[in-house]
Parts: structure tokens; sequence; C-alpha cells
């Protein structure tokens, strides 16, 4: 027989202590918990929720009594247990038991948080607002068969005076959302021109140093051959001037690579970060090591984005081997549970300053995987590990 001593009295007094709280509230959750007093009075719950249509095949629920996952994100209307109400099959539901009740148990549903916490009286009403379903107002009690018809009735009156609020504070929220993701748009995109625009800076200056290079070097060491066998004096023996034509080769060579990474096209992201590894410790005691357990998933990449990673790889390398004092540098390319590509530069040395910023090419870092849709992760501690994370997407 049904607990009669569970129903809280009813009247009229709770609901313009509702009117009054819900009045000077200016958020969705905290309006529920404001009036949870005032539900509990007019029907006994364990649990109570609103659940509101949020975008097209979803909605949003705030909750009071127990905390479940229903609030913690965004549901499916085809997965949450009163679909048939959300879709308008129905008026209304109602449960003695809801743990046994295939309306709330389906093969996809959320209902964890009916099994869970043992929710098992439940009875679930439509919220609307000029006659429009905007969602519903779900109220459960642990007791079983503790809700009759009477409750429906009072749960209705209850949906009725809560709707308008909880519409125009949903409302406000998503409105308050949007403003904060424009805003956040707005700052990334002026970060991502801000990056270009010291990346293009920075090629700049690369191709200056480059033009620099060719000029000082390379030009002056061609224009003394010239002068040597175009001139008067003795020829040199073959081997010295085999040699120093080898030497402007050699030259010219280090500077093309610097300018267009040959070792890249040639063979293989793996093998040129190798290189570029030895290059960079040069005759130091320096452990290193490049693992690739993706079976050359970087070669697989448009030439843009593998260019991009090998220059992030390539700024990480220098930091280590110039400015860490590791004893160990190991990269790694792998990819993550999610089929994301995972590049990994780590060292052992004295870690990354967080105020070396620009100067130590971070900045510069950033901004390529920003450009090619990668995340940059750089760790701290008992040395340093920087991680480029290429989502499958940005693939």
């Amino acid at each position: 027989m049904k607990d009669q001593a569970m129903i809280a009295p009813r009247g009229y007094l709770p609901y313009l202590r509702i009117s009054g709280h819900l009045a000077g509230e200016v958020e969705p959750r905290a309006a529920l918990a404001a009036v949870a007093t005032e539900i509990a009075e007019i029907i006994a719950f364990t649990h109570a929720d609103i659940c509101l249509h949020d975008s097209p095949g979803w909605v949003v629920s705030y909750e009071v009594g127990i905390q479940t996952r229903w609030s913690r994100k965004r549901t499916r209307v085809q997965n949450a247990p009163i679909r048939d109400l959300l879709t308008g099959k129905v008026d209304m539901m109602l449960a003695g038991n809801a743990m046994e009740d295939p309306r709330y148990i389906f093969p996809g549903a959320c209902c964890e948080p009916i099994i869970n916490h043992q929710l098992r009286s439940r009875v679930s009403v439509p919220m609307k607002v000029m006659g429009q379903a905007i969602g519903t107002l779900n109220i459960s009690h642990r007791i079983e068969d503790l809700y009759d018809d009477a409750t429906v009735a009072e749960a209705q009156t209850l949906a009725n005076v809560l709707a308008p609020y909880f519409h125009a504070l949903h409302a406000s929220e998503k409105a308050q959302q949007a403003v904060k993701i424009r805003a956040e748009a707005q700052a990334r995109e002026e970060g991502l021109r801000q990056g270009a625009l010291e990346l293009t800076q920075a090629l700049e200056s690369e191709r200056q140093r480059i033009g620099m290079d060719l000029h000082d070097q390379t030009l002056a060491d061609l224009t003394r051959l010239l002068r040597t066998v175009s001139g008067d004096a003795p020829l040199p023996d073959r081997a010295t001037l085999s040699r120093r034509i080898s030497d402007c080769i050699d030259d010219l060579r280090r500077i093309i690579d610097t300018a267009m990474p040959t070792l890249l096209e040639l063979f293989g992201f793996a093998h040129a970060v190798r290189v570029h590894l030895e290059r960079a410790v040069g005759p130091d005691p320096v452990e290193i090591d490049v693992e690739d357990r993706t079976d050359g998933a970087p070669d697989r990449l448009d030439p843009t984005t593998r260019t991009a990673l090998f220059r992030i790889a390539q700024e990480a390398i220098n930091n280590a081997a110039r400015h860490a004092g590791a004893s160990q540098i190991l990269v790694r390319i792998d990819r993550d549970a999610g089929e994301s590509l995972c590049i990994t530069i780590a060292d052992n040395g004295c870690g990354l300053s967080p105020h070396q910023g620009r100067h130590s090419g971070v900045a510069h870092m950033r901004t390529r995987a920003d450009l090619i849709g990668a995340e940059l992760e750089i760790l701290a501690d008992g040395g340093t590990c920087v991680g480029v994370i290429l989502p499958e997407a940005a693939r």
C-alpha cells in the first residue's frame, strides 16, 4: 500500500514562494536549487530535474537532490529515458518502478542514474510556453509506487509555473554562451593572425640570413675559385682544387637543406628527424633515438602539414640540444586511442623556463601547430617534453 505520509501537503503558498525565489535568479541551476524546498513541499522527491530542448536532437538538464550524469553534459533525445514525452508521443509518464519499466530502460538509454540511484517512483510532465513544448519536469523517488494521478496533476501545475522562468533563463544562458564562444573564436583568430605575422617575419629574417650566407660564404668561395682558375698564377693541384669545390658544395647543400628539407622529401619524416637530431647534438655524448610506431604515417600527410610538423620537431630538438644540457633526447611518432597522430620530443635536461617565450621558438611552434589544426603541449618537469597532436579531422 502506498505510503501517503511521503506525499507533502499541497497548497498555494509554495507556488507563491517559488515565484518569489525565481524572480531573483539569473542562472538555471541556481534557480532550480533555490526552489528545491518548495518543490519538495508539493511533491516529495529523491531526485528532480528539468530537461530542456537545447539544439535540434539534443537536450540539457538541470537537477537537484542527486547530482548525476544528466546535468554534466547534453543528451541526445533518442537516448533520453523520457524520449516519448520529449517527442510528443505521450502527454505524461508515470512509473511505480522505473528500474523495471521498458519505457525508461531500453538499449542505448542514458538510464544509469535511474539504476545507480535506484529511482523507482517517477513522474514526468511536459513544460510548455505559449503552447510550445520546451522540455519536461521529472521527479523521482527511491520508494516504489509512491506517485499517482494526483501527483501527475500537481507536477503539471508545478511545470506550468516553472516553464516561463526556465525558458527565459535557458535562453539567456545560451545567449551568454554564444557571446563567450564568439569572443573566444575572435581571440583565437587574432592570436593566429598575430602568430602568422610573426612567423612571416621570422621566415623573412631566415631568407635574409640565407641570402647573406650565400653572399658572404658560397659566392665568396666561388669568386676566389674563379680568380684562381682564370688568373695567371699556376693552378693548384687537382686534390686541392677538388677539396675547395667540395667545401663549396657542402656549404651550398647545408644552406639548401635549411631552406628546403630535402632529406624529408627523399628519405621520409623519421629519417629526416634522425639526421637533424644527429647534427644538432654533434659530437656531444648524448643518447638519441627516433622511433616511428605508425609505419610512416607522417609521410602520408600533405606536404604542407608534414613540413610544419618537421619544423616543429626541428625547433624542439634545437632547444633540447642547445639549451637544455640534456644527456638524452628521444623522439616518438605514435597514435593515440583516438587515432590522432602524436609526435613527442622528450629530453632529460634542465627544463623549459616559462620566461623563454618567443626567444625559445615556442611561439613559432604554436603558430605552426595552429596553422595545420594541431595542438601543442609542453611539459617541463625533470626535463622537457614537447608534444604535437594532429587530430584525424585535421589530416
